[in-house]
């Protein structure tokens, strides 16, 4: 018996999805294509770079890659970026309290 992914990205497909990997780096552009593995195929890949003092903040500065293949192992998040937006986190406002 095969086992198949358990993913399923087939309705991002040409869609604008954002990837975060492993290390922090994030990027975001149309999904064209993917594998079991969670190979994943970019095409306008734009990267979002970091904060040269925290390197877990992104900035607003951003790099345009193109068409990019990223490596499933190194893929830790796939979401899409249509209905996806960035909210406080709860916890930090309770850790200065």
């Amino acid at each position: 018996m095969a086992k198949g992914s358990i993913l399923n990205l087939e309705k991002y497909l040409d869609k604008e999805v954002s990837v975060k990997f492993q290390g922090g780096r994030e990027v975001r552009g149309l999904l064209k294509g993917f594998d079991q593995l969670v190979n994943v195929v970019l095409d306008d890949c734009v990267e979002f770079l970091r904060d040269p003092e925290d390197p877990y903040r992104t900035t607003d500065k951003t790099r345009k890659l193109g068409l990019v293949v990223c490596r499933g192992l190194q893929v830790s998040l796939v979401s899409p970026t249509d209905g996806h937006e960035e909210i406080a986190n709860p916890f930090v406002a309770a850790a200065e309290d």
